[in-house]
């Protein structure tokens, strides 16, 4: 019979329930940070509470010598959609007759958060005067604009020197098996809207009127068919995509007078984001259009190549669960982005994503105490067995 009785359950998936039941959808944490504290200021960590505009945020650290090692991560979730749609209410955890942890947040990342939590306590329990520092940052704002959350953080970390020299990042890595994929870096990622300006008539007269999507698509074309660049060992080359095309009036006999066009990059280390930009204009230009570009840059493309952080994480994950994980820098962005700014070695490493953002979000209950496991082997990796160097 499914269960998420306290008693029935272990101290992480006690933890991942307790967490899953504050519906925390961005930017509200609504208790789930307090949760943390509160186990980690059992443990000895000094905290510093980190609110900017609408969201919370903390900074954790215990130890004051040798490096340090920061779990990343987010007690935001994405919005639950209609309940009705989902098997059980998405905010009341259930462990079902499969094994499976089911409710918003299970595997994005509420799961995770339990594990880094449980995974420290051990850890500290075991070797209270370890080498290093460990430390927890974390934001209710990564499933939103992610302005006021880590990168917030990360601007006040810079401001006070605070070194960060590993980074765990608890964005849920897998895909088939916990552990097979580490997430080791990220595409950048460069958003535009291009507006090119016409001028409106009746179609029956053309030649009184300048249609801007006649003008806009053969340099559009151009730009779907630019070879940025060939991408690398870890990256794919870089990729321009156009995701929505606005224009026109509703009426089928008005030639429009503008046009608005959305497009990304997701690029590769190989090109930067102002070389994207040079090159983008300079296209359009030759095209001989009217128009005006507005640019976000969303992230940069971050690599942690090899170092400390990656071979105590592959070995983690071979010692708690016996495969070897694959380097990989596929997906989208994370809060990764802002964390590798500081010079940090970062990685994601977490459960299964096949079913987070979707109705029914749920991961295999025993994976988390897995991931705990993982996460501890990864601290005794560095602190322990003298793989982090000062």
């Amino acid at each position: 019979m499914p269960t998420t009785e306290a008693a029935e359950l272990s101290p992480t998936l006690a933890l991942a329930c307790e967490l899953i039941r504050r519906p925390s959808v961005t930017p509200d944490d609504l208790g789930c940070q307090a949760l943390m504290i509160e186990r980690l200021e059992a443990l000895g960590f000094q905290i510093e509470r980190l609110p900017f505009g609408d969201v919370e945020n903390f900074w954790a650290t215990r130890g004051h010598h040798g490096p340090l090692l920061a779990f990343a991560g987010h007690t935001d979730v994405v919005p639950s959609g209609p309940h009705l749609h989902w098997d059980t209410p998405p905010f009341e955890p259930v462990i079902d007759d499969d094994g499976m942890l089911r409710g918003r947040g299970a595997a994005d990342m509420k799961g995770s958060l339990a594990a880094m939590v449980t995974a420290v306590e051990r850890f500290v329990a075991a070797h209270p005067d370890h080498h290093g520092r460990i430390g927890f940052l974390i934001t209710s704002d990564e499933e939103g604009p992610a302005v006021d959350g880590t990168r917030a953080v990360v601007e006040h970390l810079r401001e006070t020197h605070d070194r960060l020299d590993y980074c765990i990042v608890g964005e849920p890595s897998s895909t088939d098996r916990l552990g097979d994929v580490i997430k080791n870096g990220r595409r950048g990622s460069l958003g535009g809207v291009l507006h090119v300006k016409g001028i409106q008539g009746h179609v029956a007269y053309p030649h009184l009127a300048r249609n801007p999507i006649h003008q806009a698509m053969p340099a559009l074309d151009a730009l779907t068919h630019e070879h940025w660049d060939e991408g690398n060992a870890f990256f794919p080359a870089t990729s321009f995509q156009i995701s929505n095309l606005r224009s026109g009036t509703g009426a089928t006999n008005v030639i429009p007078g503008d046009v608005e066009v959305v497009f990304n990059f997701r690029f590769s280390t190989e090109v930067t984001h102002e070389q994207l930009k040079t090159r983008t204009e300079a296209l359009l230009d030759a095209h001989g259009l009217d128009y005006r570009l507005d640019w976000t840059l969303n992230g940069e493309p971050f690599l942690t190549a090899e170092g400390d952080l990656v071979e105590a994480a592959v070995a983690g994950v071979e010692d708690a669960v016996g495969i070897r994980p694959t380097l990989s820098t596929s997906g989208g962005t994370s809060d990764g982005r802002f964390i590798a700014t500081l010079g940090s070695q970062v990685v994601e490493l977490g459960p299964c994503n096949a079913t987070i953002h979707q109705v029914n979000e749920r991961v295999r209950a025993a994976d988390l105490d897995d991931l705990s496991r993982v996460y501890e082997a990864i601290l005794a990796r560095l602190f322990v067995n003298g793989t982090a160097r000062p």
